[in-house]
């Protein structure tokens, strides 16, 4: 079968479930994974042939997206902050708002004197390895509870080539962090069980759960613990970074006066929605 002819059967297979854009941009991602082509190569190359075993692959990978398994982690990989990151079932997909978090980090830490910095909660190491990226000579450290997040973690230091100390620790389960730090990041679970009826199946049933997820009783758990090892941990000109529920905005700014914060800047994400907030100890 012509690869030409195979993409119409594929993008109209998808285009009920995600729409013309996305189905093509699949097609194109799968594309790019099985035979390295390009757009481009498709037009250079109209006569390219997909043998049957080819095809047998490429409708292994249809049926998984048709069970809305996350593309990402079928091709094993995801694009962040212009960087590429391995990703599997055992950490998060990197969003493009915690690219905004990033961003925001960068603006207000990049002309100043190299820092030392925690990343909390690292997940595939997106924020931590960003960071360490564009900032030099700074200290770079991340902090998961997952072992095999951390695994990946270290696997994507590698591929982009910046050096990261990782740390295999449950935040909740530790008092003080050992070390000053002029920055403390993290983007931990903020997603309430209430929740969950607006989380698209192709998260809410291959992400994991221990990322994404916190008890409508508690929801502001990770914040709390987080912000009290601020307290101890931050030096005293630092900044402590959150990525946020976007309904809890005002609870999270509360918590973060209650503990005596200051400075408390919350900010809106490209979508208009309440995403993240910066505060200082003075």
């Amino acid at each position: 079968m012509l690869l030409k002819e195979y993409k119409d059967h594929f993008i109209t297979a998808l285009t009920p479930d995600y729409g013309l854009d996305e189905a093509s941009s699949f097609f194109y991602l799968v594309l790019h994974h099985l035979h390295q082509l390009q757009r481009i190569d498709l037009v250079l190359q109209p006569n390219f042939q997909l043998s049957n075993e080819e095809i047998v692959v490429w409708n292994g990978f249809l049926e998984q997206l048709l069970s809305h398994h996350p593309i990402q982690y079928l091709i094993g990989a995801t694009s962040f902050y212009g960087l590429s990151f391995h990703v599997t079932p055992s950490v998060l997909i990197p969003r493009p708002e915690t690219e905004e978090l990033v961003a925001w980090i960068l603006q207000n830490h990049a002309a100043k004197p190299p820092i030392s910095l925690l990343d909390i909660g690292t997940g595939s190491g997106c924020i931590a390895i960003s960071l360490a990226h564009h900032l030099s000579n700074t200290q770079v450290y991340a902090m998961d509870i997952s072992s095999k997040a951390l695994e990946i973690a270290t696997s994507n230091a590698a591929l982009n080539q910046v050096e990261v100390t990782f740390l295999e620790q449950d935040i909740l389960k530790i008092e003080n962090l050992g070390n000053q730090f002029d920055v403390l990041v993290s983007n931990p679970p903020y997603v309430r069980e209430l929740e969950k009826q607006e989380i698209k199946p192709n998260v809410l049933e291959h992400e994991p759960h221990l990322a994404l997820f916190v008890s409508d009783e508690n929801p502001l758990l990770f914040y709390r613990k987080i912000a009290e090892i601020a307290l101890r941990s931050l030096t005293p000109e630092g900044k402590l970074y959150f990525e946020i529920n976007q309904y809890l905005g005002a609870e999270t700014v509360s918590l973060l006066q209650e503990l005596g914060f200051k400075n408390i800047h919350l900010k809106k994400d490209f979508m208009g929605n309440d995403r993240m907030i910066q505060a200082s100890l003075r």
